[in-house]
């Protein structure tokens, strides 16, 4: 089975840390060279010194807040321009939870450019390349909700949901020149998000965070959270040449907990 990334360059998002620092240092172990793109300037700098170089890579930053998409767009478009991407790896911060029937009309525009439009800019961006080689992988790290939305996380349900319909989209689009679009959907994973989801749901319950933690693992079959390596093995076999016939898929990587086949 071919695994090999050598020769390979990954534009990951969201990469400092998590899911996204975790996917980024499984592509550089299978030989990609990594582009990691967010926000905090200090903890690209410290992140791109924890992938490996053993294929003699030169791992480098890109410093954007996709808070605003046209930053974004600016950032990466002057890079793009001298580096090709091979592997585009759509990731950032989940929206805050809360009943939709709280959420505020801002909230879901906030949402909507972070994860869709910013997707968006990217890939048209990196598409032209990925043609060019005959050879593409688009990943979005979403969430399972898409498959059942989750309760408590009204905005992220419904942007979720936008981002995969969008993916299965570009999929069919995209899939005749050689180019792959996927998602990859974690569950409950060992990440600061999930700490913040506990520590939210215990402050306005009043149950400790161990009740709520324990209620969490009830509902896995494995009876254990996930860990960021496991979410990132799932995405860095997307970008590899071995799975170049999965196209338009949505994986639930989250210990069977999604109630739905």
């Amino acid at each position: 089975m071919q695994l090999s990334l050598e020769g390979k360059h990954a534009l990951v998002g969201g990469s400092t840390q998590g899911i996204g620092l975790a996917i980024a240092k499984e592509l550089a172990e299978l030989g990609a060279t990594c582009t990691l793109i967010a926000r905090n300037e200090d903890s690209l700098k410290k992140a791109v010194k924890e992938l490996g170089t053993a294929f003699n890579q030169q791992h480098d930053y890109l410093v954007a807040d996709y808070s605003d998409y046209k930053q974004v767009e600016a950032v990466a478009a002057a890079y793009i321009q001298q580096q090709h991407i091979h592997i585009l790896v759509n990731n950032s911060g989940g929206p805050a939870g809360g009943p939709i029937t709280e959420a505020t009309p801002g909230a879901f525009l906030d949402a909507f450019q972070q994860h869709l439009i910013c997707n968006q800019v990217l890939t048209r961006l990196v598409v032209p390349g990925m043609k060019a080689a005959n050879y593409g992988r688009i990943i979005s790290i979403i969430s399972t909700s898409v498959k059942i939305p989750l309760k408590g996380l009204g905005v992220s349900n419904t942007i979720r949901g936008a981002v995969a319909s969008w993916a299965k989209t570009m999929a069919n689009e995209l899939g005749a020149y050689g180019i792959t679009v996927n998602n990859v959907l974690p569950g409950a994973t060992a990440t600061a998000r999930l700490e913040t989801i506990v520590n939210n749901k215990a402050s306005k319950t009043g149950a400790s965070t161990d009740h709520v933690e324990q209620e969490m693992l009830d509902e896995i079959p494995m009876k254990r959270f996930g860990q960021p390596e496991e979410i990132a093995a799932v995405a860095a076999f997307l970008a590899s040449p071995a799975a170049a016939y999965v196209n338009g898929v949505s994986i639930p990587v989250d210990g069977g907990r999604t109630g739905s086949l």
